[in-house]
């Protein structure tokens, strides 16, 4: 299952450089992950300041 940003996401983007598989980019001024890319490892929701990141 993969992981998702939340509307609380302050675009920091201290989960982009975490993502082993690099799931994570800006689109449209925000992170987004590429869920077909995602590993559900949840490395990126234990670097998020803001706790948007959860699984689907």
């Amino acid at each position: 299952m993969a992981y998702k940003i939340s509307d609380s996401c302050v675009n920091c983007g201290a989960c982009e450089g975490e993502c082993p598989v690099g799931a994570i980019s800006e689109q449209n001024g925000k992170r987004e992950i590429d869920s077909s890319a995602c590993v559900s490892c949840g490395t990126c929701a234990a670097a998020c300041p803001t706790e948007a990141i959860a699984e689907e």
